[in-house]
């Protein structure tokens, strides 16, 4: 069976489009070939990595949402022979669940042979209750087929309040049954580390582009390799992608 991936998070600018960009290189060394799908109305960012060769379909028209482009994506994601990754932007996070709920879609992949996963972002900082907030709703409201990876994204700070981690968080605890895996991105050494991935994600490059790329030295390409391997290892570890 194929998979589809959604990455789902109310909460703008917190690495969404970053973890489809992983999902999708991480598939592509898997089971090639993967069909990359951006409905950010507001930021297309995966659309902007060249090399994963994303579809664009636009949800919103003058301001309006459009339902009938959601009708589009469903008729394109079921008719594929392969694992499909979409990435949809924050303002078009509820009038996606609704339509998945409204239209029963969540059942048409089964029909379909599909598996879904849906990908959430909690992140540190000042987005920290958004991020919970949206991961509880997620918890809640998805139906049991599906399954629910969540991604702690500390580039904004340490995910903790009241000196609990996530993990044990009430929030967590409440819902971790839910929680088919979780994949933590580890904040990085500002000068090393973190120079390099920030110039990798800044020019839309994957960890391949990047790791051939003459503008990336010996110990840079050692670094991004690291930080790759660390990542696709977490992916592999939950055991639903």
């Amino acid at each position: 069976m194929k998979t589809v991936h959604l990455t789902l998070q109310g909460k703008g600018g917190v690495g969404k489009s970053f973890v489809s960009a992983l999902l999708a290189q991480y598939l592509a060394e898997q089971d090639p070939p993967v069909v990359c799908i951006d409905t950010d109305p507001v930021n297309s960012t995966l659309a902007g990595y060249k090399a994963l060769d994303v579809e664009r379909i636009e949800l919103m028209q003058e301001g309006t949402f459009q339902e009938r482009k959601f009708d589009d994506m469903m008729e394109r994601v079921l008719a594929v022979d392969a694992n499909v990754v979409i990435d949809n932007g924050a303002s078009s996070f509820i009038q996606l669940s609704s339509y998945m709920t409204e239209n029963d879609a969540w059942s048409m992949f089964a029909e379909y042979d599909k598996n879904v996963v849906v990908h959430t972002v909690v992140t540190g900082g000042q987005a920290l209750l958004d991020t919970l907030t949206g991961f509880k709703a997620l918890a809640e409201q998805l139906p049991p087929a599906v399954s629910l990876v969540v991604w702690l994204n500390e580039y904004f700070g340490a995910i903790e309040s009241d000196g609990k981690g996530f993990e044990d968080m009430a929030v967590y605890q409440a819902n971790r049954e839910r929680v088919a895996g979780l994949v933590r991105i580890h904040r990085q050494s500002e000068d090393t580390f973190g120079k390099d991935v920030g110039l990798m994600l800044d020019r839309k490059l994957t960890f391949a582009q990047a790791l051939e790329s003459d503008d990336f030295k010996l110990m840079a390409r050692s670094r991004l390799r690291r930080v790759r391997d660390a990542l696709f290892g977490a992916i592999k570890s939950t055991q639903v992608i």
